[in-house]
């Protein structure tokens, strides 16, 4: 019998299978995220991508946490495929990243939760339930401190003349933008947080240089002042954080939760290892 757990990003999917004999192993696809997929395309992600890799008649239960899992109307895009791709589950549990990360990184104990990837997002976790939150607005009206974000940053400070040298021929080397490929990404083609999110190493790259290093840590600053200060919890409960893009920069996150006065927590890559201990029961 196969338990799966999954953390999905906009980005990937992290999947954790256990067997019955308590044996764990790790697999990938991409990212699935019902605000921009439907359930023909989940599903086609999980036959394609997952279910070569075990088998599916033997999938009972499944735990999917994943970004743009907010609502029930979403959170049932998901379960469709997933029943649909593992017909013989009959457990099928379908909510936030948020959620998902916050078991992953607390465990039962309280505390705040970010999650700082291609999007970006914060909680408020008593040790077994979300009970505080920030609302998110998304990829074009939130997301500061996301790969997203710091993406589009930096590819606005390119067309706009601000990006110092070296680091402007170093960009122009590498990526030859021009505006008309930048616009059809941001505004035509499918998952623009992925593609301003894949400069971000460029920015890890040049961290050491100041204008890269003062970017990032004010975007951490700027997502800590929106989504994590308004909570009265924000200065006695420990800060954790989620995600690629503070594990990879996560020394600009230690200055800038120092900034704001809050005390750091764990800073992962991603919740799964935490994930399969709480679904253990350890």
């Amino acid at each position: 019998m196969i338990t799966l757990l999954a953390d999905s990003g906009s980005t990937k999917t992290d999947w954790r299978v256990l067997s019955s004999g308590q044996k764990t192993y790790q697999l990938t696809t991409n990212g699935l995220n019902p605000y921009y997929q439907d359930t023909d395309a989940i599903y086609q992600t999980l036959t394609d991508q997952l279910a070569p890799h075990l088998l599916p008649q033997e999938v009972q239960a499944v735990y999917f946490y994943g970004a743009g899992c907010a609502n029930a109307e979403s959170n049932a895009v998901v379960e469709r495929a997933i029943r649909r791709a593992f017909p013989n589950s009959q457990t099928v549990s379908v909510a936030s990243d948020m959620l998902g990360a916050a078991r992953g990184a607390a465990g039962h104990e309280p505390g705040i939760v970010c999650i700082l990837g291609t999007g970006a997002n914060a909680c408020c976790y008593n040790g077994q339930t979300i009970t505080r939150t920030i609302q998110s607005l998304g990829f074009w009206l939130g997301d500061e401190g996301s790969g997203g974000y710091l993406g589009k940053t930096l590819v606005r400070d390119y067309f706009q003349q601000r990006l110092p040298e070296p680091l402007r021929q170093a960009f122009t080397d590498r990526y030859a933008l021009d505006r008309a490929t930048l616009l059809d990404n941001a505004y035509k083609k499918p998952f623009p947080n992925r593609y301003f999110a894949s400069f971000t190493p460029f920015l890890s790259e040049y961290i050491n240089h100041p204008y890269a290093n003062r970017l990032v840590t004010d975007a951490f600053v700027l997502f800590l002042e929106t989504y994590v200060r308004p909570f009265p919890e924000h200065e006695a409960w420990p800060i954790h954080v989620v995600g690629s893009v503070g594990y990879y920069f996560a020394e600009q996150l230690r200055q800038a939760v120092q900034a704001v006065g809050g005390q750091m927590g764990q800073i992962l890559k991603s919740p799964g290892d935490g994930l399969v201990q709480y679904h253990q029961g350890i």
